[in-house]
């Protein structure tokens, strides 16, 4: 079973999208949000492979959102469900680290469809122009420098966009200020950064600026 989350502030929507994938047999919906703010509390604690997400919500909505949702769970795969039909919006869903995109023109059986190719580490374009250019799309969705890093140089990443010191962060995450010194170190050489203010400043581009977990 795929595991997705649901992102509209369409209460209506999100009853049809979930009615059409109940009837495909092969999901579960873990979760559902409203709006930005709640697609980024869902997104930190539920357990799931894929979110279905429109990007005009309250509350923080839009392509942010989509940078802000891979910075806290870069495994969790995005679909954009959206009304923009546009081939510009979507190219800067894909810039910002979206998995797929569909305009909600599209029927029940290419949303299911495009949720399970995404599941399976596929990118999908529900416009034709893209879909006539795999090249093009691909070139879109190069890996970013940041998605190299470990999951605990995400962490201190994270902290680090927060403005917290290295005593501080060193606190938060049960580790010595040495060992937080060493992960900024290789934070900085794998994002190819001068200094501290470089790094926060790429943190804060990228999304980084969410509220960091809590141990």
């Amino acid at each position: 079973m795929i595991r997705v989350l649901l992102a509209d502030d369409h209460a209506v929507m999100r009853e049809c999208l979930l009615h059409i994938l109940m009837e495909a047999q092969s999901f579960v919906i873990t979760g559902q949000a409203a709006d930005g703010a709640s697609t980024l509390a869902l997104v930190r604690c539920t357990p799931a492979d894929v979110l279905v997400l429109d990007l005009t919500m309250p509350a923080g909505g839009g392509i942010a959102l989509i940078e802000r949702i891979r910075a806290i769970r870069p495994q969790l795969r995005v679909l954009v469900l959206s009304m923009h039909t546009e081939p510009h919006v979507m190219e800067r869903a894909f810039k910002a680290g979206a998995a797929g995109y569909l305009t909600k023109e599209c029927a029940g059986a290419d949303l299911v469809d495009a949720i399970r190719k995404v599941a399976q580490g596929e990118l999908y374009a529900g416009l034709g122009a893209a879909e006539r250019q795999p090249r093009r799309l691909a070139s879109l969705t190069r890996p970013r420098p940041h998605e190299a890093l470990t999951s605990r140089e995400r962490e201190v990443l994270q902290h680090l966009a927060a403005g917290e010191s290295s005593r501080r962060i060193a606190d938060a995450l049960d580790l010595t200020p040495q060992t937080i010194s060493t992960h900024k170190k290789n934070i900085l050489e794998k994002l190819a950064l001068a200094n501290d203010a470089a790094l926060v400043r790429y943190a804060l581009r990228h999304g980084f600026d969410c509220e960091p977990d809590k141990h």
